[in-house]
């Protein structure tokens, strides 16, 4: 069973993870800004959203063993059907590999 500690040091490194995708992001030309959960918010909805060319990028940020809620598997699967950008990034080299993979 995951401790209280261990929950804080996944949350502190999604926190940092998050804030690394952002700080990329933004360098490299991206309007990026944060969803925030809670109540009104679409379930699943993921961390971040990019914005650049016309390109929109919906990012999930995750620690290293961090996983996918049901509800977040739902809505990339939503966004994936309609032709659109999902990433599951534990890094900003996650980004660099799907924008080079598929985003000309």
């Amino acid at each position: 069973m995951e401790s209280k500690a261990d929950k804080g040091r996944l949350m502190t490194n999604e926190t940092a993870i998050k804030k690394e995708l952002k700080d990329y992001l933004e360098i490299t030309g991206w309007f990026v800004f944060h969803l925030m959960a809670g109540i009104g918010s679409y379930p699943g909805a993921p961390d971040l959203i990019a914005i650049r060319n016309g390109i929109v990028l919906f990012i999930e940020a995750k620690a290293v063993k961090g996983k996918l809620s049901n509800g977040q598997k739902v809505f990339q699967s939503r966004i994936q059907n309609s032709n659109g950008h999902y990433i599951v990034a534990h890094s900003h080299i996650d980004i660099v590999d799907y924008l080079n993979e598929h985003v000309q």
